[in-house]
């Protein structure tokens, strides 16, 4: 495994730091100036639309495909560390490039199974950004980790089907932007477990899709980035020809969806680490307690020293993970993912905090960005797959060669 980075990576690499620096973290405070002032709280600030344009500009764009249709075609690896970059601003950078969940995962699941008429209603779009989607899985009644327990139904209709049941955390529902709702649901109830489901396209504006409110994250609403919706399908009819793939298809495309979506999760949040790690040594410099500089505090220097260890760690086992997805597949690397879907937000999680402790009550503030990387990075501890459903994977597998 060389990790050295391609000379098409490092190019993209570089383009994107000076991105970030001249663009992405000057335009912060006005991302959240307009969040505060937006008539619609679930709305894109015009900055995001801003950035996006000089996003594309520069070729910054839709680099999550590997694909070469699609965008620039990278690999896992070569994406890696571009994806890592964006995690260091989370709300506004990965959106800018378009390359923000849920609609990287969407895309990708469009690219994979979509038909031709289903590429051009829905995929170019959201290639495009026009439009935004939202994937409803997760329901509130039934233990979602074992997607089997998915009890919305998905009922074929004559020439179509109807969806008749309730989900939620479907995040970006609530952005006018949003079109294209992509929902599981059970379609053969006396099937084999994990051929019972199967995937619809559902337009945003379907009679009986019912959009009940949003829900916080630790009080964050993600308003900006169309909210995390609770939903009803009440009877809302779809063409068949709005299926995705196969009928029974449906566990095996949202396993194919989950692979990329959680390793991209990965590579942003050892960029919110070295966010955290970055303000955490800015303030040891700055600021004197008890007669001398925080820097010279050892259980300081502990933390600042266990972070740089523990990022670097991490990096290289996410490093690993997209390298075996490019060279063996999705499949033969389900370990590696769930290692670092493990070790990704708890890692991040502890830095971020002991970022917090170092700031004392700034850190708690609105005034730095911790919170809300430290909220994102705890709640990553649940989605797409809580870390209990990881390690059994991992246990599983280590004892199964023993």
């Amino acid at each position: 495994m060389d990790f050295t980075p391609d000379p098409k990576t490092e190019h993209l690499r570089d383009q994107l730091l000076e991105f970030m620096d001249s663009h992405v973290y000057p335009a912060e405070p006005v991302f959240h100036e307009q969040v505060a002032a937006a008539e619609n709280r679930w709305d894109r600030p015009p900055v995001v639309a801003e950035l996006s344009r000089e996003a594309r500009r520069r070729g910054l764009w839709n680099l999550f495909l590997p694909d070469p249709r699609y965008g620039p075609g990278l690999s896992h690896a070569q994406y890696a560390p571009l994806a890592e970059i964006t995690g260091r601003s989370p709300l506004i950078a990965p959106e800018a490039l378009n390359c923000a969940a849920p609609d990287t995962g969407n895309m990708e699941l469009l690219a994979i199974a979509a038909t031709e008429q289903q590429r051009q209603d829905w995929l170019e779009p959201l290639l495009d950004a026009r439009i935004r989607s939202a994937f409803c899985m997760t329901e509130p009644d039934v233990a979602s980790s074992d997607a089997t327990n998915i009890s919305t139904r998905i009922t074929p209709d004559g020439d179509g089907y109807t969806i008749t049941g309730r989900k939620w955390w479907s995040t970006g529902a609530l952005a006018p932007q949003c079109r294209l709702l992509i929902v599981m649901g059970v379609t053969d109830p006396d099937a084999p477990a994990h051929r019972r489901q199967s995937i619809v396209l559902v337009p945003r504006d379907t009679p009986g899709v019912h959009v009940l409110r949003g829900t916080d994250v630790f009080g964050f609403d993600d308003g900006a980035h169309g909210g995390h919706a609770e939903i009803v399908f009440d009877g809302a009819r779809v063409p068949a020809a709005n299926l995705l793939g196969e009928p029974g298809g449906g566990f095996a495309l949202a396993q194919a969806r989950l692979g990329p979506g959680r390793i991209h999760h990965c590579m942003r949040l050892i960029g919110m680490a070295e966010r955290a790690l970055g303000l955490m040594c800015d303030r040891a410099h700055r600021r004197i307690a008890f007669g001398k500089p925080l820097a010279d505090q050892g259980i300081i220097r502990h933390w600042i020293a266990e972070s740089r260890v523990r990022i670097e760690q991490l990096r290289l086992l996410t490093l690993k993970a997209a390298w075996m997805m490019d060279t063996v597949g999705a499949k033969a690397a389900r370990t590696e993912i769930s290692a670092i879907k493990i070790a990704a937000p708890g890692t991040a999680e502890w830095i971020i905090d002991k970022a917090i402790q170092v700031h004392g009550g700034a850190g708690v503030s609105q005034d730095l960005p911790l919170t809300m990387l430290w909220a994102q990075a705890r709640y990553l501890r649940l989605a797409d797959g809580p870390d209990e459903v990881h390690r059994d994977a991992v246990a599983r597998r280590e004892l199964a060669t023993r």
